[in-house]
């Protein structure tokens, strides 16, 4: 029994056949625009996201805020890490124990590798959980260091000023926080 010889393949020439491409793009789920109004170029900008219109939509002076927080919670964690008595006799004082002051540190650098890790991303996300924890940060501390200023019935100039700017900060923080989350106007 001899096979029968195939007959030859037929191509189809869809580049110029725009009904079939049209058909093709359809069935893919691609060209068309999505709930936001993003037009995709293929399925795996469908699958993955696109965070190149996020840059449109980033509050203005988001990333500066973000530095200055950056440098402003790694500085002050080396002060508390090299000079725990000086910062809490500044602030407060009064004289504590270098151990409590060192451990403030630790913490102000790890919210600090935070505050740098959100810098330099371009996801909303990332940058939106780095903005809440700094306002976390901001909100717990006003509230210790206001009822430890109460308990001890004093209240100091430093204290005062630290105080002030951590009211200060956290407005900022939370105005850019709220500003990241909203989503942009259709045109």
């Amino acid at each position: 029994m001899a096979a029968k010889p195939h007959p030859p393949l037929m191509k189809k020439h869809s580049q110029t056949d725009l009904v079939s491409r049209l058909k093709t793009r359809k069935v893919l789920g691609v060209g068309g625009e999505d709930d936001d109004g993003e037009v995709h170029r293929s399925k795996i900008s469908q699958m993955l996201g696109n965070e190149i219109k996020f840059s449109v939509r980033e509050p203005v002076g988001l990333r500066l805020w973000l530095l200055v927080s950056a440098v402003l919670f790694t500085s002050s964690a080396l002060v508390a890490l090299t000079f725990p008595n000086q910062l809490y006799e500044v602030i407060f004082e009064l004289t504590t124990t270098r151990i409590s002051i060192r451990l403030y540190g630790g913490a102000l650098l790890s919210i600090s590798l935070i505050l740098w890790n959100g810098l330099y991303t371009a996801e909303k996300v990332i940058i939106q959980w780095t903005l809440l924890t700094e306002a976390c940060y901001f909100g717990v501390q006003f509230l210790v260091t206001a009822v430890s200023l109460l308990e001890m019935g004093m209240l100091s100039n430093g204290a005062a000023l630290l105080l002030l700017s951590e009211i200060f900060f956290l407005f900022i923080t939370v105005s850019y926080y709220y500003q990241l989350g909203r989503r942009a106007k259709k045109i």
